[in-house]
């Protein structure tokens, strides 16, 4: 399911955030937008998951105008401790979307029991989430993201607050999810390192206000993916250089 945008733009009230923005997504890929602090990165994560109405241009999802939250929608956000209801076990919490489908609630537990199982919690079920490291936490969060089966993930620096060990490790888990569920993917992060390791393609945007893509860089690596392997080389030290220059601005 291919996601467009065509000259998208958003204001708060006089004050211009984002500019002209005109992506085609194509179904699959998984797609990485950086930009210095302040540019609007967030604020088009909200506005493609139809959180806030674009105020300029429009945006479609398999050819239909997101004027709504759509559906097979999925967000995963930052703050993963406050997207958790702490009242509610970890399997619970992940289950929890599929309430609305009217699931019995055996088989509400049974999937999410799956998922967890597949993010490397298998053993976390009866928890709560304030028993568990904010690593796991974001792994509740992931699990619950997919427990539907999106066909659109959206995800807003949902690895920013992490240390690096468990970052790299909720990298090569996003990969994994990319490559079996083939979901379109759009992961908001400023981290120029992480946007060329685990994106196909990486799009920057410039600085605030009236924010616009200054780049729009396919990334094609060797091999597979492999956190010090790949790092090394050459082709990816090119690639960050060049999104690190475009983020300056030089």
């Amino acid at each position: 399911m291919k996601l467009c945008l065509d000259g998208l733009g958003q204001r708060y009230g006089d004050q211009p955030v984002l500019h002209d923005i005109t992506l085609t997504v194509p179904e699959g890929q998984l797609l990485c937008v950086v930009g210095p602090s302040g540019c609007g990165k967030s604020t088009l994560l909200r506005t493609v998951a139809g959180l806030q109405p674009a105020s300029e241009g429009s945006v479609t999802f398999d050819g239909t105008p997101v004027t709504g939250v759509p559906d097979r929608l999925a967000v995963v956000f930052q703050d993963y401790g406050r997207s958790l209801y702490p009242w509610l076990t970890v399997r619970d919490n992940v289950a929890l979307p599929l309430r609305r489908r009217g699931l019995p609630r055996a088989e509400r537990r049974s999937a999410a029991q799956r998922i967890l199982e597949r993010v490397g919690l298998e053993g976390a079920g009866r928890r709560h989430p304030w028993q568990l490291s904010g690593g796991m936490q974001q792994r509740v969060a992931i699990a619950r993201a997919l427990v539907c089966r999106p066909a659109l993930l959206l995800m807003d620096e949902p690895f920013g607050s992490l240390d690096a060990q468990t970052r790299e490790d909720l990298e090569d888990l996003l990969l994994e999810v990319h490559r079996t569920d083939g979901a379109t993917i759009v992961l908001v992060t400023h981290d120029i390192d992480e946007s060329v390791y685990v994106g196909d393609r990486v799009v920057v945007l410039s600085p605030g206000p009236a924010s616009r893509v200054v780049l729009d860089l396919p990334v094609e690596l060797p091999g597979g993916r492999e956190q010090i392997a790949t790092r090394g080389l050459p082709e990816f030290v090119a690639l960050r250089a060049e999104v690190g220059r475009a983020v300056r601005g030089s």
